[in-house]
């Protein structure tokens, strides 16, 4: 690959691969990749001795947090009678089954069966338990590979802690896949979707550049007129989208995250701020969960982004609803028609597409999940169920191989 004149990387692949009726794997078969690190909750839901409960892709997991303070995430379920442990009740270090009481250390590992001397034969060995680490406000896991976890970094979100910016944290269920969020973010040609919030806005694609695992594109914003709502306008006021200057846009998805940077013009440093990543929830990853740190640069006088926040949050807030509503009505038109039949033109969005898939996993067709999946009464299956998401095979989710995603539009 090398780079042309315009910012984009040049491919040596033959022109049809870019028509989007050339018999591409379908993305929204493919899930995200579990061998890496994702949010699963604000660290202020998961509040000391309590238990909450949350998912990754059809696993479902039990978040609690020690007398220690220190937050561990098991598998959904008592290695018992099946009973969710996000019912259960947190004992010091352990967390307790709120049926027969077993009790389960950080390491999924049964600490003690209350009704049982520790000579009356071996308990099972317990649950599975997920690495666990809080960054940003948010409880992080590593749902895959446990042996990767040590070797895989979190995120970097630099200006997190900065004194530069003030925070503002997102966390919101969209019924949709992943990928849609991902290509709406990248895309910026849909301003006239959000005309009631912003006026008109002119984007102009300055130029972008793809790897094997990201994509990055610069676009330059103009606003060219039209009545905008009273939160964008004082957006405008804090230097953020103001009608008197032009505002470069980058955009990065790096997988599996994104990130989006505001520099006004004649700026040297962004005013604002974007880290977001999009978990998948159910089994099938038609929902997920997304996440997201928006950064705001504090301006001379702090008091006027005290003023301000009230309403940068309701502009955000409005900006998403009308997101949600465009990917959801995607979601279900796929799900309506069965494959994915967009006529996508934009080079861009077709190169996102690449990363999404060749980084993602195949998921297994929906009537084998599950399948031959031994029952375990606590004798002759010792060890942890794999996770119940529909993930192909991978160290990380233990499965029958199964074949590629079929193709699709």
């Amino acid at each position: 690959m090398s780079e042309n004149g315009s910012g984009r990387i040049a491919r040596d692949r033959p022109l049809e691969r870019r028509n989007p009726l050339s018999g591409l794997p379908d993305l929204r078969r493919f899930g995200a990749n579990p061998d890496f690190w994702y949010p699963v909750a604000q660290s202020r839901s998961v509040r000391g001795g309590k238990v909450a409960a949350t998912a990754f892709a059809g696993e479902r997991m039990a978040l609690f947090r020690g007398r220690s303070g220190a937050v561990h995430a098991l598998e959904d379920r008592c290695a018992h009678r099946q009973v969710p442990l996000s019912m259960g009740v947190v004992d010091g270090e352990t967390l307790r089954c709120c049926y027969h009481a077993w009790a389960y250390r950080g390491d999924g590992r049964i600490s003690q069966i209350p009704y049982l001397s520790k000579g009356d034969g071996r308990p099972p060995r317990g649950v599975r338990a997920y690495p666990v680490r809080e960054a940003y406000g948010l409880v992080f896991v590593f749902p895959g590979d446990p042996e990767k976890a040590a070797v895989t970094p979190l995120p970097e979100v630099p200006d997190f802690a900065s004194p530069r910016y003030r925070t503002m944290t997102f966390s919101r269920t969209v019924r949709c896949h992943y990928s849609f969020m991902h290509e709406n973010l990248l895309d910026m040609n849909h301003q006239f979707l959000h005309r009631g919030v912003v006026g008109k806005l002119q984007p102009k694609l300055l130029g972008y550049r793809s790897d094997q695992r990201s994509v990055e594109a610069r676009y330059l914003f103009t606003h060219t007129g039209g009545k905008r709502n009273r939160s964008a306008r004082v957006l405008a006021a804090e230097g953020i989208g103001s009608q008197a200057s032009s505002d470069v846009m980058t955009i990065r998805t790096e997988y599996p995250y994104q990130t989006l940077d505001l520099v006004p013009e004649n700026a040297d440093h962004p005013v604002l701020r974007l880290w977001a990543v999009y978990v998948p929830e159910d089994a099938e990853q038609r929902t997920c969960h997304a996440y997201g740190l928006l950064m705001i640069k504090r301006p001379r006088i702090p008091a006027a982004l005290q003023v301000a926040w009230p309403f940068i949050r309701h502009f955000t807030e409005r900006v998403f609803a009308e997101d949600r509503m465009a990917v959801e009505a995607e979601q279900r038109a796929w799900d309506e028609q069965g494959e994915d039949r967009n006529h996508e033109v934009f080079p861009l969005i077709l190169d996102v597409r690449d990363v999404l898939r060749a980084n993602g996993v195949p998921l297994r067709p929906r009537a084998a999940a599950g399948a031959g999946t031994p029952a375990c009464d606590g004798r002759a299956c010792d060890d942890p169920a794999p996770g119940s998401g529909l993930l192909a095979a991978h160290p990380g989710n233990p499965a029958e191989p199964e074949s590629p995603a079929p193709p699709g539009g």
